[in-house]
């Protein structure tokens, strides 16, 4: 009965109390299952083909227990039946494993070849789901959460740190890096935050950004990002950054660290800086590694958003949501190192939720609630692509094929078993609205470019003109009033006024005039000779 497991529904965990059934073993001090002082542990079953995580060691345990509870939270279903037992995954109704009836139990063998293919196969499909889910966030990471158990909503999967992803290839292999500080300069989060700019991008984006101004929290890592469309708008970029920070948090920013960028180094922000006690620090010139919290932080919120635009052969326009998802999952997935916390769990003080996370660019449907009148028959629904999550509510972000915008609602519905690629699920028409939009946005910028260059070239050759001409004034050869206006007459002579108003002569232009009078002067003259 060594590999015999025994179903049970008021068991919490999967546990043994045989510690050679462990792959690996990990001492755990503590936990919900005491046996008196028996020594406690948490590690990994199985054998080649098939292995669970989570497992719990209880010494002195006589029989394998497998927990029908953590089975269900990997998304199988256990259905009994009066001789035999069977594990069906939900997702597409497979049957995974058949265990038998012994006495009043229910039993499996873990050496059942045919199940563990089957479970084998679930297990790496929903490690890779998550991977796409968490932004392709590296297995390591993945690994950390579950061992410190950092987030909630994240269910149990077999992690292999040494699994490859070609998409995380093609965007973020780097060459080796250098060993990291092991200790922690600030005492509490906006004790020093860390800036930077990159851009401009080859590519506009939707919204005809084509700057990032990202910034870290060097205590949590907590990290925002901004997006401009120029880089002087980078002081009221962060502006709007100080006021959100100081009505979210009741601690001030004591210094912030930036290069020495024009965007930066400028009168301007010194006095915003001066006026609210912010010490302004700066790299030394060619010297990134002197702020490398936010330039490494630049290339990891870089190669997520390549990783993810490359999987789903998305246009170059829709960066600014990768960065926007990047930033958002970095801060509750990546766990800042000698606090093994996450960013979002150091800020604001509690573990982040991640159940609701889905794939970048999966296919998904958003209910057209009253945006377009809709006949009894119609579609209720648009399809779309998911890019991201608002950071102001509690919805999504899609890009909807129907509309060619990117729309935010919390009535979406995820395809998460058919990845798409935009370019194979969109149709042309798809692709030349997006290029239309950034061909727009840059049409309308060279031509207030070329109005603007007009009007200082003209304004230019009147003002050399001017210096040079001496020009009469002009007037208008004809001017008559043809309706009445009380502004213009006086109202109490009635209709008189307004027939002598509109049959008044045209006024002559002043040459015209100039010469009338010395004809006149001239005839006079002649006479008194």
């Amino acid at each position: 009965m060594k590999n015999k497991w025994y179903l049970d529904s008021g068991c919490s965990r999967h546990m043994t109390g045989d510690p050679s059934q462990f792959l690996s073993l990990m001492p755990l001090d503590g936990g919900t299952v005491t046996f008196g002082d028996n020594g406690k542990g948490i590690g990994e079953i199985g054998n080649k083909s098939i292995s669970f995580d989570d497992v719990w060691y209880v010494d002195g345990l006589k029989h394998n227990l497998l927990s029908i509870s953590q089975l269900c939270d990997r998304m199988l279903n256990v259905v009994f039946f009066k001789s035999h037992c069977k594990i069906i995954d939900s997702r597409n109704d497979q049957v995974l494993f058949v265990g038998k009836r012994l006495k009043n139990v229910y039993v499996i063998d873990l050496h059942d070849i045919d199940a563990n293919i089957c479970l084998t196969s679930i297990s790496h499909d929903d490690t890779w789901l998550w991977h796409r889910r968490l932004g392709h966030a590296s297995m390591s990471v993945i690994s950390k959460l579950l061992k410190h158990d950092l987030v909630d909503g994240l269910p149990k999967v077999n992690v292999n740190i040494d699994s490859v992803c070609d998409a995380c290839m093609k965007g973020k292999q780097t060459r080796v890096s250098f060993k990291t500080k092991k200790c922690i300069s600030t005492n509490r989060p906006l004790e020093l935050l860390h800036m930077d700019l990159f851009g401009p991008m080859c590519t506009l984006s939707i919204g005809g950004k084509s700057y990032v101004l990202v910034v870290v929290d060097d205590y949590s890592r907590f990290t925002w990002v901004a997006f401009l469309a120029h880089k002087n708008d980078a002081l009221h970029a962060f502006k709007c950054l100080y006021k959100k920070l100081q009505n979210e948090k009741s601690l001030t920013i004591v210094s912030i660290r930036s290069d020495h960028g024009g965007e930066f180094e400028n009168n301007d922000f010194e006095d915003f800086c001066i006026e609210h006690g912010i010490d302004h620090n700066f790299s030394a010139p060619r010297t990134p590694q002197q702020n490398g919290v936010v330039e490494r932080k630049n290339c990891t919120i870089e190669d997520m958003a390549r990783t993810m635009i490359c999987e789903n052969d998305l246009p170059k326009s829709f960066w600014a949501e990768a960065v926007a998802t990047s930033c958002y999952l970095l801060n509750r997935v990546m766990v800042r190192p000698i606090l093994n916390k996450t960013p979002y769990e150091i800020y604001k003080g509690r573990k982040p939720k991640i159940s609701y996370f889905r794939a970048f660019g999966c296919k998904c449907f958003v209910l057209n609630n009253g945006k377009d009148s809709l006949g009894k028959f119609d579609s209720k629904s648009d399809e779309g692509i998911f890019v991201g999550y608002s950071t102001s509510s509690k919805a999504y972000h899609m890009y909807n094929k129907h509309t060619k915008v990117v729309e935010e609602s919390i009535h979406v519905v995820f395809d998460v078993t058919n990845p798409i690629c935009f370019r194979k699920s969109c149709n042309d028409d798809d692709v030349d609205a997006i290029g239309k939009q950034i061909k727009d946005i840059n049409l309308k910028e060279d031509n207030t470019k070329e109005a603007q260059d007009e009007k200082n070239e003209e304004g230019k050759h009147e003002e050399v003109q001017q210096k040079h001409e001496l020009r009469e004034p002009t007037f208008p050869r004809e001017r008559s009033y043809v309706k009445g206006n009380e502004i213009l007459g006086d109202p109490s002579k009635g209709p008189a006024m307004e027939e002598n108003r509109m049959c008044r002569k045209p006024v002559e232009p002043a040459a015209e005039m100039v010469n009338r009078l010395y004809r006149v002067g001239s005839r006079k003259l002649s006479q008194l000779s």
